[in-house]
């Protein structure tokens, strides 16, 4: 099959076109590499797969350069994005132009030059919001929620906080009702925290990466809050079983939503256990500062993880011990890339 993957160079973009390209797909990745880590994912892949790999410098909000590309392709992963809630505070149009119309723009080149083609779109658990009606509670020194003891499920109410979630919010539903009106094959993953190799973590996205390249280089992290926010962790190789597993059953399930995490089963407090479990790799304890919550910060996101289970046979296996291990490895072997 041939795969046409927007934001292929960035994290999830190039581990999933390295695990496809390793199936023996055809592979063309089309990223604009104006997100950090971007040009050095794209050498690597370069690296390991040679001619196998077609690269197409584009942008999704330039719909024209999109539909040139997009012919041809039997599964589209949508995974091009702005992922900061902070930088969407900032910069809302261009969140809206890249979240929104890259989606939108995303979904008109695959029903007028590619109709057949299976879709998945990386979407993101912000599309629930500030989860008001989710009671939390502080239990042996982490947050838990007081009902929803499996996580929470896709039928909670969507209820889009900030411009980040206003606009992948409305990548989301659109992936939806296309699937509805004009009959395309989509499939969204409402994803939780996603971590591992080549992920160019910073303060603001992706801060297990952050949490551990800071440690190795020995740069001061900050903790906001009182460090008990609980996450549910999932390793990115898990996460593109679930991309296969989804499209191996997408005939039958298109416009499906899923929820897509490590569930209640691979939790981690953002910093009462984190921080002694970087301590342990590192042999030190972590340079630290403090600072007071910020705006809309969760004390706790767990994904109900039972729908993909029960509908695609999925389950995560990569334990947060292990994959945290694994990409503090990978950043100790590859200090020049931070």
């Amino acid at each position: 099959m041939k795969f046409f993957i927007t934001g292929g160079a960035g994290f999830i973009g190039c581990n999933s076109a390295d695990y496809f390209l390793q199936q023996g797909h055809e592979v063309v990745v089309f990223d604009n590499l104006s997100r950090k880590g971007g040009p050095a994912n794209l050498e690597w892949l370069r690296a390991r797969h040679g001619e196998r790999l077609h690269f197409v410098e584009g942008d999704i909000r330039v719909y024209e350069a999109l539909a040139g590309a997009i012919g041809g392709a039997d599964v589209v992963l949508h995974l091009a994005s702005q992922v900061a809630v902070t930088t969407s505070v900032q910069n809302p149009r261009e969140d809206f132009e890249i979240n929104a119309l890259g989606t939108f723009n995303v979904l008109e080149a695959v029903r007028h030059r590619v109709p057949e083609a299976a879709v998945l779109y990386a979407s993101t658990n912000k599309v629930y919001g500030g989860m008001a009606g989710a009671r939390v509670v502080l239990a042996n020194g982490r947050y838990r929620y007081a009902e929803y003891t499996h996580g929470i499920p896709e039928t909670y109410p969507l209820d889009f906080h900030s411009p980040y979630g206003c606009s992948k919010g409305t990548g989301d539903q659109y992936m939806l009702d296309y699937a509805r009106i004009y009959g395309l094959k989509t499939m969204v993953f409402r994803q939780s925290c996603i971590y591992g190799q080549r992920q160019f973590g910073v303060e603001d996205q992706g801060w297990v990466a952050h949490f551990v390249i800071a440690t190795v280089k020995n740069r001061p992290i900050t903790i906001y809050g009182d460090g008990k926010q609980v996450r549910d962790l999932l390793h990115v190789q898990d996460l593109i079983r679930a991309y296969e597993l989804g499209l191996a059953q997408i005939e039958t399930r298109p416009g499906e939503v899923y929820n897509i995490g490590g569930g209640p089963q691979n939790t981690l407090s953002i910093w009462t256990e984190f921080g002694s479990l970087l301590a342990a790799l590192a042999g030190q304890e972590p340079l630290v500062n403090r600072a007071d919550w910020r705006p809309g910060d969760q004390r706790v996101f767990i994904a109900d993880i039972r729908k993909i289970s029960d509908q695609l046979g999925w389950q995560p296996t990569i334990s947060p011990s292990h994959g945290i291990r694994d990409l503090y490895e990978w950043v100790s072997r590859n200090p020049q890339l931070f």
